[in-house]
């Protein structure tokens, strides 16, 4: 399990290393998604940092909804994107590998990532390694 305590702390140091507010933090406490969001907002755009519950990696993607709208929650693959500076400063904290939308959107190996259970990679059928490793399965 990840520390949301230490996510926390990497998110508002990050944000505020790259001139990013921390707007909000959207915990996932239910069963699914399996991941957190910390949104960062700048002048023009706003960002999540995201941190599956049970992995100390971190990524940037679109925000997403993690709460029910509508009676439906949102479902689909994340869409991560690449803030260099944003991601250079997750680097720099402590405890957390750091994941490009390169890497993400490329093939899932799933001999590279034995924390992502075998079974749920065989019954979801992930084809991203991002798929696999943010998701919104039960």
């Amino acid at each position: 399990m990840v520390n949301v305590r230490e996510f926390k702390r990497a998110c508002i140091t990050s944000a505020r290393l790259t001139e990013g507010r921390l707007i909000e933090f959207r915990l996932a406490d239910d069963v699914t998604p399996n991941f957190h969001q910390g949104l960062v907002a700048y002048h023009d755009h706003t960002v999540a940092v995201v941190c599956p519950r049970d992995l100390a990696v971190l990524a940037v993607s679109k925000p997403r909804t993690i709460a029910f709208v509508d009676g439906a929650r949102e479902s689909g693959p994340l869409i991560f994107v690449d803030v260099p500076a944003l991601a250079a400063a997750l680097a720099e904290q402590p405890g957390f590998e750091v994941l490009a939308a390169s890497e993400l959107n490329g093939p899932l190996d799933a001999a590279s990532w034995p924390g992502v259970s075998a079974a749920d990679i065989t019954y979801w059928g992930p084809v991203t390694l991002g798929e696999a490793l943010f998701n919104y399965w039960d």
